[in-house]
């Protein structure tokens, strides 16, 4: 089975231990979010310089509940920070930017 939709995403978040080998970087930095390793999405988040990386970490902040730290990482992916109760519709946002 292909990474190829949202619900392909979160299938393997319920039943796997580890992200799909054919995942980006992208998409397994918000598998681990979606899991609940906030470390293990942050590791690999903090190494992707990018718009899009900028956009993850920003997401993991809010997550952690930093959200100074998270206004920093939204402003450098030049996107508006998304309120804590938005995070779900963020995510599938995120999903959806990456598949």
């Amino acid at each position: 089975m292909g990474i190829d939709s949202v619900d392909s995403i979160l299938n393997s978040v319920k039943n796997d231990d580890e992200p799909p080998i054919e995942c980006s970087q992208e998409l397994c930095a918000l598998w681990y979010a979606k899991k609940g390793d906030w470390d293990g999405a942050h590791d690999l988040v903090s190494n992707i310089n990018t718009d899009m990386g900028s956009w993850i970490h920003a997401h993991l902040h809010v997550i952690e509940g930093d959200l100074g730290n998270a206004a920093y990482w939204y402003n450098k992916a030049e996107r508006k920070p998304s309120p804590p109760n938005e995070l779900e519709s963020e995510w599938l946002e995120l999903v959806q930017a990456n598949l």
